[in-house]
């Protein structure tokens, strides 16, 4: 299905690897010019060329720039002032006791998952509702709805995001630009892979065996009994970014696999 994205301009925040790296080639199939964000020169610079390679007709950018840093975000728009969708993925997680989590914690993981992507969208927002295009995606979690209690102060700021989205939203009544927010269940990130074969490193069974063991071990309420591939979520993100997703208004887009229980 074409998506009618061909010739877009996307930034997609924390797009060398995992969820970040999905959605960028996602989107690239579609004929999207993708900016490429990470904080390694080299390492977005790697991502660009394997896009340029595997998506020739697009025009892949390297978008380096801590975003965390309110100088190397003003830089980033004097390089790319106009853009047509902006993924705010980028985002740092860990498992934390709550009496462990300080104040500085509590900064740290608020300007990095909540105000970078907040200055981000600030500045493209105004410039999409006067095109009267844009999609602003926000990658939360189900962990936003349903805490775990293993990371609050990651739970906190997924959960602003949703706060954010909506609020956001509002903005853009009569426009076409949408802002929104997906939030993906128990991903196969490249740590989560390597944790499962470290887990079961002394077995001799295929990755997928290792896999369903783990999710009955420790997910058994997930339906699917496997973990979300990026790619997945690569494909939705996609899709809301289309002009076929003009519907979906600060809505919470969940892909959580069955985990979250439905509340009517």
């Amino acid at each position: 299905m074409d998506m009618g994205l061909t010739n877009k301009t996307a930034l997609v925040t924390g797009s060398t690897k995992g969820i970040g790296r999905a959605i960028a080639i996602e989107l690239a199939k579609e004929g999207v010019n993708v900016l490429i964000n990470g904080r390694d020169y080299e390492e977005v610079e790697q991502i660009v060329n394997e896009l340029k390679t595997d998506f020739p007709t697009t025009s892949p950018q390297n978008a380096t720039a801590d975003l965390v840093d309110i100088q190397q975000r003003k830089e980033l728009f004097q390089k790319y002032p106009i853009i047509d969708i902006l993924v705010n993925n980028m985002g740092v997680y860990e498992i934390m006791q709550y009496k462990d989590v300080d104040d500085e914690v509590w900064e740290k993981y608020f300007r990095t998952n909540v105000l970078a992507a907040n200055g981000l969208s600030k500045f493209y927002l105004p410039k999409m509702l006067n095109n009267d295009f844009g999609r602003i995606i926000f990658i939360a979690s189900e962990e936003a709805i349903m805490p775990s209690g293993q990371m609050p102060q990651y739970c906190m700021t997924k959960s602003m995001l949703l706060s954010l989205s909506k609020s956001l939203s509002k903005l853009t009544i009569g426009k076409e630009v949408t802002i929104n927010t997906i939030m993906p269940g128990p991903t196969l990130s490249e740590n989560v892979h390597q944790i499962i074969e470290d887990t079961y490193a002394n077995k001799d069974m295929p990755f997928t065996e290792k896999e369903k063991e783990f999710m009955t071990a420790n997910l058994p309420q997930s339906e699917i009994q496997r973990f979300i591939r990026p790619t997945e979520i690569g494909r939705l993100a996609t899709f809301v970014s289309s002009p076929y997703a003009s519907a979906f208004k600060g809505s919470p887009i969940r892909m959580d696999g069955g985990l979250i229980p439905t509340i009517f």
